[in-house]
C-alpha cells in the first residue's frame, strides 16, 4: 500500500515535510523499532493457531507434535532417497563414464523427476537438522500433556499481547513526538519565510490567506505526517510480517493469491491523483472563507452601520456552501478506496481457498501443472496460512484511511510549500554593504513604480535630502506620496530609476543594515498586544527601563502611561493598542522611533487623526526630536509643515514643485489649494 501512495506527480512537497522528521535520527529509530517489535508480535500472536489447531486439540502436546514431525520428515526423505537410487539402478554401468555422463542418457522426465527427488531430499535434510535442534529443548522444558500445553500457549498469547500493548504505546507516543517535532519545524520555517517575503505579500486580501496557510494547511500536513510516521511504517510491518508467517508456510500459495493485487494498486493510484486535486480545491475555498471572515470582522462597524448583516450571511453562505461540495466530492473519492482495497482482500482470499483448497483436498503439490510446495498441505498447515491472511485484513482498512490522510497532507504541503518558495519581489545583492557610512543624501533619480502593470504611482521622481534636512511632502490623495517614501525603507524597490544612501544604491545595501538607520511613524499607529514598555523597546530590545521611559518623556507619553494606566509601564495596551486613545497610541509609536534614535526619521500622516492637545504635545517633541536630524514627512497639517525645511509638492507620481511655504504659495497653485483646504478644515 505505502509503495504506491507515493507514485506519481506532485508528492515531493509532501516529502519534503517528512525529510523534517529525519533530522530525528534517535526518535525515528526508536519508532521504527517499535513498529517492528508490535508487527512481529502482530504476526507471532496469530501464527498461535497452528500449535492450538494442529497439536492440542489433536489429543498431542508439542513433545509428540515435534517427534512425529521428525519422523515425518526422515521418512519422506528415505522416500525420495529410494526414488533417486531407484532411477539411478537403472542406468546401465559404463566403464570410464560418470555419473553426470550416464544420468544424461535419461529421457527429460526422468531428468526432471531426478531432479526433484534431490531437491526433496536437500528439503527434508534441512528441516530434519532444525527439528533434530529444537528436539532437546521441548524434551526438556515443554509440558508433555495435551492440556498444560495448551496453557502454555495460552499464556504465550496472553504475553505476546500484553508485550505488543506496552509497544503500541511506546510506538504512539514516539509518532506523535516526531509529528510535533516536524510541525514545529516547518511552522517556524513558514513563519520565518513569510517574514521574509516583501510589502506586496501582504495586506488584508493575502493576510485571510496567509492565516489559511498557519491553520488549515497546516493541520493538513500534520495529519499526513502523522498517518506516514505512525500507522504508515506500523501497518505495512504488520502485513509483512503476517505475509513472511504465510510464506513460512507456503511461499508459492502466497505469490498466486497475490496475483490480483498490480490491478487494485493501479486502481487507487489514480483514485490517489483525484483526492488529491479534490483536497487542493477544498483548501482553496477554505482560505476565501477565512478571507471571507476577516473582511466581515473587520469592517464590522460598517456592517452593522449599514445593515448588511444579512448580505454577509448570504456571501458567507455561498462560501460555506462552495467548501461543503468540494468536502462531498473528497468524501466520494476516499469512499472508493475502500471497495479497491476490500477488492483485493477478497481477492487475495478467493486465490487463496482455491488453490489451498484443492491442495488439500487433493493431497497434491501442484496446481495447472506448477509446483506448489515440496509435499501436500495438511489441514492445519491451510488454517494457519488463512489465519495470516486475515491478519492482513486489518492493517489495510486502516491503510485505507492512511492513503487518504497522506493526498490532503500532499495537497496542503504544495500550498504551504509554494508560500515558503514564493520568491520575493526585493533583489538581494550577493555582496551587501553592511558597514554603511554616515548620511550625506538621500537621493531620487528617474524613480517609476506600478502595483500593477500598466497603472504607474510614481512616474520620474527626482529628488536630493540633505543630511538633516527636513522635508515634507504634499499632494492630493493617490498622487503616490506614501508609495515614495516606502521606497526609502525598501518595502519596495521602484521597476526604474534609483534610490540611493549618498552614492550606494540602497538594492546594494544589506536590509537590516539599511533598515537600522531608519525610524518610522504611520497614520495607522500599531501597538501589540503586550506592555507599554515592550511596546517602546520594539526595534530596540537591548534598551534599558531608563532609557523607554527617557524616551518617553521625550515623546510626552510619560505622563500619561504614568497618571493615567492601571499599571504604568507594564500596562498591556491590548491587539492593536485598543486600551489607549488615537493620540496615547500616536504618542507611543513616537517614543518607539525617538528610542530608536534613527539616522533617518520617516513620518506619514503622524498626527492626521488625533486630538488637538495630542496634536501639539507631538509637534513639541517632534520640534526638538527632528532638529538636525534627517526628516521626511508626508502632512498637510499647518503645525507639522512649520518644522519642514522644504516642501515637496507632488502629483499624478511626479515632483511638481518643491522649495519653502512662503516660495511655494506664491508659485505653485496646487499648493495654494491645498492650503486653502487645509485652512478650512482648520
Amino acid at each position: 500500500m505505502v509503495g504506491y501512495v507515493g507514485q506519481g506527480m506532485g508528492m515531493n512537497n509532501f516529502f519534503r515535510a517528512l525529510r523534517i522528521g529525519t533530522r530525528y535520527r534517535s526518535t525515528l529509530l526508536a519508532l521504527i523499532l517499535s513498529s517492528l517489535a508490535v508487527a512481529v508480535l502482530w504476526g507471532g500472536n496469530l501464527g498461535t493457531v497452528y500449535p492450538i489447531v494442529g497439536v492440542v486439540l489433536k489429543q498431542r502436546s508439542l513433545r509428540d507434535w515435534v517427534d512425529e514431525s521428525l519422523d515425518s520428515t526422515l521418512a519422506r526423505r528415505d522416500a525420495s532417497q529410494q526414488a533417486i537410487d531407484k532411477v539411478l539402478a537403472t542406468l546401465p554401468a559404463a566403464d570410464g563414464m560418470d555419473a553426470a555422463a550416464r544420468e544424461s542418457r535419461l529421457d527429460r522426465d526422468e531428468r526432471r523427476k531426478l531432479s526433484q527427488a534431490r531437491d526433496q531430499v536437500l528439503l527434508e535434510d534441512k528441516a530434519a537438522k532444525w527439528t533434530l535442534w529444537v528436539q532437546p529443548f521441548v524434551h526438556r522444558y515443554l509440558p508433555t500433556e495435551p492440556f498444560p500445553t495448551l496453557l502454555l500457549v495460552v499464556g504465550i498469547l496472553l504475553l505476546g499481547t500484553a508485550l505488543k500493548s506496552v509497544f503500541v504505546v511506546v510506538n504512539i507516543v514516539l509518532a506523535d513526538r516526531l509529528v510535533q517535532l516536524v510541525a514545529f519545524d516547518l511552522r517556524k520555517r513558514l513563519y520565518r519565510e513569510t517574514l521574509q517575503k516583501d510589502m506586496g505579500h501582504f495586506g488584508e486580501q493575502r493576510t485571510a490567506k496567509l492565516i489559511s496557510h498557519f491553520t488549515h494547511d497546516m493541520e493538513g500536513v500534520t495529519a499526513g505526517v502523522r498517518n506516514v510516521f505512525g500507522r504508515a511504517i506500523l501497518e505495512p510491518l504488520k502485513i509483512i510480517a503476517c505475509f513472511a508467517g504465510a510464506a513460512i508456510v507456503c511461499w508459492r500459495l502466497l505469490l498466486w493469491s497475490l496475483i490480483v493485487t498490480p490491478v487494485v494498486c493501479y486502481l487507487i493510484n489514480r483514485l490517489a491523483k483525484s483526492i488529491k486535486r479534490a483536497n487542493r480545491r477544498a483548501m482553496d475555498e477554505m482560505a476565501g472563507v477565512y478571507q471571507h471572515l476577516a473582511e466581515s470582522f473587520n469592517g464590522i462597524a460598517a456592517v452593522k452601520a449599514f445593515t448588511m448583516e444579512r448580505y454577509e450571511r448570504q456571501k458567507m453562505h455561498r462560501r460555506s456552501k462552495d467548501y461543503l461540495n468540494k468536502s462531498l466530492k473528497i468524501s466520494i473519492y476516499n469512499s472508493l478506496t475502500k471497495p479497491c482495497n476490500e477488492l483485493m482482500s477478497i481477492g487475495v482470499v478467493c486465490i487463496a481457498i482455491l488453490f489451498g483448497g484443492y491442495l488439500v483436498l487433493t493431497q497434491s503439490t501442484h496446481v495447472f501443472g506448477f509446483r506448489m510446495s515440496a509435499h501436500p498441505l495438511s489441514f492445519e498447515r491451510l488454517m494457519a496460512f488463512f489465519t495470516l491472511l486475515a491478519g492482513v485484513s486489518d492493517p489495510f482498512r486502516k491503510l485505507t484511511e492512511v492513503f487518504n490522510q497522506i493526498q490532503r497532507g500532499a495537497a496542503a504541503a504544495d500550498r504551504v510549500y509554494s508560500l515558503i518558495d514564493e520568491t520575493t519581489e526585493l533583489e538581494q545583492s550577493r555582496d551587501p554593504v553592511r558597514d554603511l557610512p554616515p548620511l550625506r543624501t538621500l537621493s531620487i533619480a528617474g524613480v517609476e513604480f506600478a502595483y500593477e502593470a500598466g497603472c504607474p504611482v510614481l512616474n520620474g521622481v527626482d529628488l536630493d535630502i540633505a543630511a538633516g534636512e527636513r522635508v515634507a511632502i504634499v499632494g492630493p490623495n493617490g498622487c503616490g506620496k506614501s508609495t515614495l517614501i516606502k521606497m526609502f525603507p525598501r518595502f519596495y524597490d521602484p521597476s526604474a530609476g534609483s534610490v540611493a544612501w549618498n552614492d550606494i544604491p540602497l538594492r546594494e545595501i544589506h536590509l537590516r543594515t539599511l533598515r537600522e538607520r531608519i525610524g518610522i511613524v504611520s497614520q495607522q499607529t500599531l501597538l501589540f498586544d503586550d506592555t507599554v514598555l515592550n511596546n517602546i523597546r520594539y526595534g530596540s530590545p537591548l534598551a534599558s527601563e531608563a532609557d523607554v521611559i527617557a524616551a518617553a518623556k521625550k515623546a510626552h507619553a510619560h505622563e500619561f502611561i504614568d497618571s493615567k494606566l492601571a499599571d504604568g509601564y507594564d500596562t498591556i495596551v491590548g491587539q492593536g493598542g485598543t486600551a489607549l486613545s488615537g493620540g496615547q497610541r500616536q504618542r507611543i509609536a513616537l517614543a518607539r522611533a525617538i528610542l530608536r534614535n534613527p539616522e533617518v526619521l520617516i513620518l506619514d500622516e503622524a498626527t492626521s487623526q488625533i486630538d488637538v492637545q495630542s496634536e501639539q504635545l507631538i509637534h513639541q517633541a517632534l520640534e526638538s526630536f527632528t532638529k538636525g536630524r534627517t526628516t521626511i514627512m508626508i502632512t498637510h497639517r499647518q503645525s507639522t509643515l512649520a518644522l519642514a525645511d522644504k516642501i515637496v509638492v507632488m502629483e499624478a507620481g511626479k515632483v511638481v514643485d518643491f522649495g519653502s511655504h512662503s516660495v511655494l504659495l506664491q508659485r505653485c497653485p496646487l499648493y495654494q489649494r491645498l492650503s486653502h483646504r487645509e485652512l478650512q478644515a482648520a
